[in-house]
């Protein structure tokens, strides 16, 4: 065992219990958020040390050291450091818990990280558990009504998702009697379509990881927990639920699929195109019902689970171009980081205006364009990113995972994408018309934190890079989609 290869997430255990233990000594409460960002950017560099070496396993091959790996422990580094900076204003609603919110963001990054890097089914669910009962607590921390019944919905739903992944994994089992990835797809490999065809347990086994899975990408029809964990959770670890849950879950239904699913080829056709048609049944449902949303907590929230029918069409890609990893990978992974900036940029927006306003109603948002052009021009460009227009990285985004998509003969489903993304735009438009072009209901100025500034404009700085000067990005994403294994 090389721990050399476990030091990012070594250091962010190290920095969770270095966060409760000064909570219990300092009284300026601010060098909580300080500690944890360094201790994620340590994290960030150690990760950065592993990237582009030779793929290696560590703790008996449970555990990946590959480009796949480190690309999402930067991504989930990076957003953590961003929900941080956010919070250190909002923070001031549990004063007495500053120490545990923090160190539960850095364990549930923690457990996201794992996920990504995890290639046996036994430390996949530990690893995701992890995360769970992190967000858990993180979700109900202002103990009101609604934060406590979201907690509350999250994690009985929750339980009966990790249930049905867990009866999933157990098939598969019984199938192969492996739980490490490679052998699995192994002994599947060595049988002929006939033989899967006559032990149905396998196809059984991998529909119900595909729910199980599905509740934490927030796929029809597992999506019943979204909007209200959405509204009732601090604004912070709403952004927070709304991409790392979202990366970390699509990061291990890729590796996973692709690693011990992908052949024969039947199967992998099968398995894609289960997610090509959960994939319009997504986005259509969730584009629909946002249409219908006067809280832009709620509203995001559907629209969460449009993205996620959208990023579906990635994966239905991997299904379908068996055994090319770049050509249905990278574009996922581009639209996975182009998604989680924008939708940051969005909430970030969003907390320094319902701070003032007291209100999450789109309504109350009228003539922020003039309260406050900046906050304003912000969620504009989130807004404008998110229904895929240029110059943001949404078009991009949106531009590679459809093209790759119509080249494997999904071209059904991308016309269905493009519908959906016409309908988006009606709700997300209407909050940049709310702002613009309504009567101001008030003249007072909209204060945000220097904290709060320097992430939201990180956030729209790299989503107007990306839809800019794409090539980078993508770059890096094709690096990252050869999975080491």
């Amino acid at each position: 065992m090389n721990l050399a290869l476990f030091t990012p997430e070594l250091s962010l255990v190290v920095t969770a219990v270095l966060v409760i233990l000064l909570d219990l000594f300092i009284k300026q409460k601010g060098w909580l958020a300080a500690v944890s960002i360094i201790g994620l950017a340590v994290s960030a560099g150690f990760s950065v040390g592993l990237w582009n070496g030779s793929p290696q396993a560590t703790f008996n091959n449970m555990l990946a050291v590959d480009n796949y790996a480190v690309f999402f422990k930067l991504l989930f580094a990076g957003i953590a450091v961003l929900v941080i900076l956010a919070s250190t204003e909002y923070v001031a609603k549990f004063q007495r818990f500053q120490g545990e919110y923090y160190a539960l963001i850095l364990l549930s990054a923690l457990g996201m990280m794992l996920m990504a890097a995890t290639t046996e089914l036994i430390s996949l669910f530990v690893s995701l558990e992890l995360v769970n009962l992190s967000l858990y607590v993180l979700v109900g921390f202002l103990k009101d009504n609604k934060s406590t019944e979201a907690s509350l919905k999250y994690l009985l739903l929750s339980a009966v998702a990790s249930a049905v992944l867990l009866f999933g994994m157990a098939l598969v089992f019984g199938f192969t009697g492996q739980t490490q990835l490679g052998e699995i797809a192994a002994v599947i490999t060595r049988m002929s379509g006939s033989s899967l065809a006559a032990n149905p347990a396998l196809i059984v086994g991998i529909v119900l990881m595909i729910a199980g899975f599905g509740f934490k990408i927030a796929m029809v029809p597992f999506q019943m927990w979204v909007p209200d964990v959405y509204e009732g959770a601090p604004t912070p670890i709403t952004a927070y639920l709304s991409v790392g849950s979202k990366a970390a879950g699509f990061a291990i239904i890729l590796r996973i699929f692709y690693a011990a699913f992908i052949g024969p080829t039947d199967l992998s056709f099968n398995w894609g195109m289960i997610f090509a048609v959960m994939s319009a049944i997504t986005m259509t449902a969730g584009n629909i019902v946002a249409i219908q949303q006067n809280n832009i907590k709620r509203m995001l929230g559907y629209s969460s689970i449009a993205q996620a029918g959208y990023l579906m069409v990635g994966l239905a890609t991997v299904g379908l171009v068996h055994g090319d990893s770049a050509a249905g990978q990278a574009p996922l992974l581009f639209f996975l980081v182009s998604y989680s900036l924008t939708n940051l940029a969005a909430f970030f927006a969003i907390i320094a205006i319902s701070n003032k306003t007291g209100s999450d109603m789109i309504d109350d948002f009228k003539g922020m364009g003039k309260r406050s052009p900046w906050l304003a021009a912000a969620l504009t460009l989130a807004m404008v990113s998110l229904i895929g227009m240029p110059p943001a990285a949404g078009f991009m985004a949106k531009f590679y995972i459809f093209s790759t998509a119509v080249q494997n003969d999904l071209l059904w489903l991308v016309i269905i994408a493009v519908i959906n993304s016409v309908i988006s735009a009606f709700y997300y438009l209407r909050v940049v018309k709310v702002m613009w072009m309504s009567e101001v209901a008030s003249q007072e100025k909209v204060p945000a934190s220097s904290a709060l500034v320097v992430a939201l404009m990180l956030c729209c700085a790299v989503v107007l890079l990306f839809g800019l000067l794409p090539g980078l990005a993508m770059k890096m994403s094709g690096l990252a989609s050869m999975l080491g294994l």
